[in-house]
Protein backbone atom coordinates (compact mmCIF):
# COMPACT_ATOMS: atom_id res chain seq x y z
CA UNK A 1 0.00 0.00 0.00
CA UNK A 2 1.30 3.63 -0.76
CA UNK A 3 0.29 5.64 1.78
CA UNK A 4 1.35 8.56 0.31
CA UNK A 5 -0.68 8.14 -2.48
CA UNK A 6 -3.73 10.51 -3.07
CA UNK A 7 -5.79 7.32 -4.06
CA UNK A 8 -7.53 5.89 -1.27
CA UNK A 9 -5.94 2.92 0.83
CA UNK A 10 -9.63 0.98 0.46
CA UNK A 11 -9.20 0.74 -3.86
CA UNK A 12 -5.61 0.27 -3.77
CA UNK A 13 -6.29 -3.19 -1.84
CA UNK A 14 -9.65 -3.73 -4.32
CA UNK A 15 -7.12 -3.18 -7.04
CA UNK A 16 -4.81 -5.44 -6.07
CA UNK A 17 -7.35 -7.97 -4.70
CA UNK A 18 -8.44 -7.88 -7.87
CA UNK A 19 -5.44 -8.19 -10.14
CA UNK A 20 -4.90 -11.49 -8.13
CA UNK A 21 -7.99 -12.65 -8.78
CA UNK A 22 -7.30 -11.70 -12.64
CA UNK A 23 -4.25 -13.70 -12.67
CA UNK A 24 -5.73 -16.62 -11.05
CA UNK A 25 -3.30 -16.06 -7.69
CA UNK A 26 -6.64 -16.17 -5.91
CA UNK A 27 -8.62 -18.91 -7.57
CA UNK A 28 -12.79 -19.57 -7.50
CA UNK A 29 -13.41 -20.77 -4.49
CA UNK A 30 -10.38 -19.44 -2.61
CA UNK A 31 -11.28 -17.72 1.33
CA UNK A 32 -10.10 -14.55 2.21
CA UNK A 33 -10.23 -14.76 6.00
CA UNK A 34 -12.02 -12.38 8.19
CA UNK A 35 -11.89 -8.51 8.02
CA UNK A 36 -10.00 -8.47 11.41
CA UNK A 37 -7.21 -10.83 10.32
CA UNK A 38 -7.21 -9.26 7.07
CA UNK A 39 -6.54 -5.71 8.70
CA UNK A 40 -4.17 -6.72 11.25
CA UNK A 41 -2.19 -8.95 8.26
CA UNK A 42 -1.88 -5.83 5.91
CA UNK A 43 -1.30 -2.76 8.51
CA UNK A 44 -4.90 -1.53 7.93
CA UNK A 45 -8.05 -0.48 9.75
CA UNK A 46 -10.99 -3.27 9.60
CA UNK A 47 -13.27 -0.34 7.66
CA UNK A 48 -11.14 0.03 4.75
CA UNK A 49 -10.90 -3.46 4.52
CA UNK A 50 -14.62 -3.86 4.53
CA UNK A 51 -14.77 -1.20 2.29
CA UNK A 52 -12.60 -2.89 -0.08
CA UNK A 53 -14.24 -6.10 -0.18
CA UNK A 54 -17.82 -4.47 -0.66
CA UNK A 55 -16.40 -3.05 -3.71
CA UNK A 56 -15.75 -6.48 -4.81
CA UNK A 57 -18.69 -8.26 -3.72
CA UNK A 58 -20.72 -5.06 -5.39
CA UNK A 59 -18.39 -5.67 -8.58
CA UNK A 60 -19.12 -9.93 -8.25
CA UNK A 61 -15.60 -11.26 -7.78
CA UNK A 62 -16.36 -12.13 -4.25
CA UNK A 63 -19.22 -13.38 -2.32
CA UNK A 64 -20.45 -13.24 1.48
CA UNK A 65 -21.52 -16.76 2.50
CA UNK A 66 -22.62 -16.89 6.16
CA UNK A 67 -20.66 -19.77 8.00
CA UNK A 68 -18.05 -19.96 5.29
CA UNK A 69 -16.75 -15.91 4.65
CA UNK A 70 -15.48 -14.00 1.96
CA UNK A 71 -14.85 -16.14 -1.35
CA UNK A 72 -13.82 -15.48 -4.43
CA UNK A 73 -16.60 -16.18 -7.16
CA UNK A 74 -14.55 -15.48 -11.00
CA UNK A 75 -13.17 -12.99 -12.52
CA UNK A 76 -15.27 -10.95 -14.61
CA UNK A 77 -14.83 -11.90 -18.62
CA UNK A 78 -13.17 -9.51 -20.85
CA UNK A 79 -14.00 -9.53 -23.75
CA UNK A 80 -11.84 -7.85 -27.21
CA UNK A 81 -14.26 -6.51 -29.53
CA UNK A 82 -13.30 -8.81 -32.68
CA UNK A 83 -15.10 -11.52 -34.65
CA UNK A 84 -15.40 -14.15 -32.41
CA UNK A 85 -17.98 -16.34 -30.79
CA UNK A 86 -18.30 -16.24 -26.57
CA UNK A 87 -18.12 -20.29 -26.58
CA UNK A 88 -14.75 -19.60 -28.17
CA UNK A 89 -13.74 -17.17 -26.21
CA UNK A 90 -14.55 -18.59 -22.89
CA UNK A 91 -12.85 -21.99 -23.65
CA UNK A 92 -9.67 -20.12 -24.58
CA UNK A 93 -9.69 -17.99 -21.14
CA UNK A 94 -10.16 -21.87 -19.43
CA UNK A 95 -13.63 -20.96 -18.52
CA UNK A 96 -15.57 -24.08 -19.01
CA UNK A 97 -18.64 -23.25 -21.26
CA UNK A 98 -21.77 -25.11 -21.49
CA UNK A 99 -25.44 -23.98 -23.22
CA UNK A 100 -28.34 -24.74 -22.56
CA UNK A 101 -31.09 -24.32 -25.96
CA UNK A 102 -33.71 -22.44 -24.74
CA UNK A 103 -35.39 -22.27 -28.21
CA UNK A 104 -34.40 -23.42 -31.73
CA UNK A 105 -37.62 -22.89 -34.00
CA UNK A 106 -38.28 -21.40 -37.45
CA UNK A 107 -40.19 -18.65 -37.66
CA UNK A 108 -41.44 -15.48 -40.00
CA UNK A 109 -38.75 -12.26 -39.62
CA UNK A 110 -39.98 -9.64 -38.25
CA UNK A 111 -38.49 -6.23 -39.70
CA UNK A 112 -35.91 -5.82 -37.46
CA UNK A 113 -34.53 -9.19 -38.42
CA UNK A 114 -35.44 -8.97 -42.20
CA UNK A 115 -33.48 -5.76 -42.56
CA UNK A 116 -30.44 -6.51 -40.51
CA UNK A 117 -30.81 -10.08 -42.56
CA UNK A 118 -31.59 -8.36 -45.74
CA UNK A 119 -34.65 -10.62 -46.31
CA UNK A 120 -38.08 -9.76 -47.01
CA UNK A 121 -40.07 -9.06 -43.83
CA UNK A 122 -42.64 -12.32 -43.18
CA UNK A 123 -39.70 -14.43 -44.27
CA UNK A 124 -38.30 -17.82 -42.85
CA UNK A 125 -35.99 -17.69 -40.15
CA UNK A 126 -34.50 -20.22 -38.02
CA UNK A 127 -34.57 -19.32 -34.48
CA UNK A 128 -32.19 -19.84 -32.21
CA UNK A 129 -31.80 -19.00 -28.29
CA UNK A 130 -29.40 -20.45 -25.70
CA UNK A 131 -28.48 -19.70 -22.04
CA UNK A 132 -24.74 -19.67 -21.77
CA UNK A 133 -23.14 -20.65 -18.73
CA UNK A 134 -19.09 -20.26 -17.64
CA UNK A 135 -18.23 -22.55 -14.23
CA UNK A 136 -21.90 -23.56 -13.76
CA UNK A 137 -22.86 -19.89 -13.48
CA UNK A 138 -25.26 -18.29 -16.28
CA UNK A 139 -23.35 -15.28 -17.85
CA UNK A 140 -25.58 -14.38 -21.31
CA UNK A 141 -28.47 -14.74 -22.95
CA UNK A 142 -28.35 -15.44 -26.97
CA UNK A 143 -30.88 -14.81 -29.29
CA UNK A 144 -30.08 -15.54 -33.09
CA UNK A 145 -31.97 -15.40 -35.93
CA UNK A 146 -30.43 -17.44 -39.57
CA UNK A 147 -31.60 -17.18 -42.94
CA UNK A 148 -33.51 -20.46 -43.97
CA UNK A 149 -31.01 -23.53 -44.62
CA UNK A 150 -28.47 -21.84 -44.02
CA UNK A 151 -27.29 -24.66 -41.24
CA UNK A 152 -28.83 -27.03 -40.05
CA UNK A 153 -28.94 -26.34 -36.20
CA UNK A 154 -29.13 -29.68 -34.49
CA UNK A 155 -30.17 -28.82 -30.56
CA UNK A 156 -27.49 -31.15 -29.14
CA UNK A 157 -24.72 -30.12 -31.20
CA UNK A 158 -26.01 -26.28 -30.29
CA UNK A 159 -25.72 -27.54 -26.54
CA UNK A 160 -22.25 -28.91 -27.25
CA UNK A 161 -20.20 -26.48 -29.27
CA UNK A 162 -20.62 -22.85 -30.22
CA UNK A 163 -22.70 -21.58 -33.43
CA UNK A 164 -19.94 -20.23 -35.00
CA UNK A 165 -17.82 -23.13 -35.03
CA UNK A 166 -21.10 -24.83 -36.82
CA UNK A 167 -21.06 -22.40 -39.44
CA UNK A 168 -17.13 -22.67 -40.24
CA UNK A 169 -17.87 -26.58 -39.96
CA UNK A 170 -20.35 -26.39 -42.57
CA UNK A 171 -18.41 -24.15 -45.27
CA UNK A 172 -19.27 -20.89 -43.97
CA UNK A 173 -16.29 -18.45 -44.09
CA UNK A 174 -17.19 -15.58 -41.67
CA UNK A 175 -15.91 -12.15 -42.71
CA UNK A 176 -17.26 -9.42 -41.05
CA UNK A 177 -20.10 -7.97 -38.80
CA UNK A 178 -21.46 -4.52 -38.11
CA UNK A 179 -22.20 -4.11 -34.14
CA UNK A 180 -23.82 -2.21 -31.24
CA UNK A 181 -22.89 -2.47 -27.71
CA UNK A 182 -25.73 -0.90 -25.13
CA UNK A 183 -26.77 -0.90 -21.44
CA UNK A 184 -30.16 -0.96 -19.94
CA UNK A 185 -32.02 -3.27 -17.38
CA UNK A 186 -33.25 -6.49 -17.23
CA UNK A 187 -36.55 -7.67 -17.32
CA UNK A 188 -37.92 -9.55 -15.05
CA UNK A 189 -37.07 -13.13 -17.28
CA UNK A 190 -33.91 -11.98 -18.10
CA UNK A 191 -32.95 -11.60 -14.65
CA UNK A 192 -34.67 -14.65 -13.47
CA UNK A 193 -32.40 -16.64 -16.21
CA UNK A 194 -29.03 -14.71 -15.64
CA UNK A 195 -29.63 -15.22 -11.66
CA UNK A 196 -29.65 -10.98 -11.18
CA UNK A 197 -31.95 -9.32 -9.74
CA UNK A 198 -35.01 -7.43 -11.64
CA UNK A 199 -34.19 -4.32 -13.09
CA UNK A 200 -30.42 -5.03 -12.60
CA UNK A 201 -28.12 -3.93 -14.99
CA UNK A 202 -26.98 -5.94 -18.32
CA UNK A 203 -24.78 -4.93 -20.94
CA UNK A 204 -26.92 -5.71 -24.55
CA UNK A 205 -25.08 -6.52 -28.00
CA UNK A 206 -26.79 -6.83 -31.55
CA UNK A 207 -24.33 -7.89 -34.68
CA UNK A 208 -25.06 -8.55 -37.87
CA UNK A 209 -22.22 -11.06 -39.54
CA UNK A 210 -21.35 -11.18 -42.99
CA UNK A 211 -19.16 -13.86 -45.36
CA UNK A 212 -16.84 -13.47 -47.73
CA UNK A 213 -19.27 -12.90 -50.29
CA UNK A 214 -21.39 -10.05 -48.56
CA UNK A 215 -24.03 -12.37 -47.05
CA UNK A 216 -25.31 -11.76 -44.08
CA UNK A 217 -25.39 -14.75 -42.26
CA UNK A 218 -26.49 -14.26 -38.57
CA UNK A 219 -28.19 -11.82 -37.12
CA UNK A 220 -27.74 -11.80 -33.27
CA UNK A 221 -29.04 -10.25 -30.13
CA UNK A 222 -27.45 -10.66 -26.48
CA UNK A 223 -27.97 -10.28 -23.10
CA UNK A 224 -24.63 -10.22 -20.72
CA UNK A 225 -24.66 -9.70 -17.00
CA UNK A 226 -22.96 -6.51 -16.01
CA UNK A 227 -21.58 -8.22 -12.84
CA UNK A 228 -19.59 -10.85 -14.77
CA UNK A 229 -18.74 -9.11 -18.30
CA UNK A 230 -16.98 -6.38 -19.76
CA UNK A 231 -15.77 -5.26 -23.35
CA UNK A 232 -12.99 -4.52 -24.14
CA UNK A 233 -12.08 -1.42 -26.57
CA UNK A 234 -8.35 -1.06 -27.99
CA UNK A 235 -8.43 3.02 -28.92
CA UNK A 236 -6.14 4.51 -31.49
CA UNK A 237 -5.48 8.37 -31.76
CA UNK A 238 -6.29 9.91 -34.66
CA UNK A 239 -3.32 10.81 -37.20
Amino acid sequence: MDRTSPVPLYFQLAQQLEAAIERGVLTPGSLLGNEIDLAGRLGLSRPTVRQAIQSLVDKGLLVRRRGVGTQVVHSQVKRPLELSSLYDDLEAAGRRPATVVLGNVSEPANAQVAAALGIAEGSEVRLVRRLRYAHGEPMALLTNHLPAGLLVCDTERLEATGLYRMMRAAGITLHSARQSVGARAATAPEAELLTEERGGPVLTMTRTTFDDTGRAVEFGSHIYRASRYAFEFQLLARP
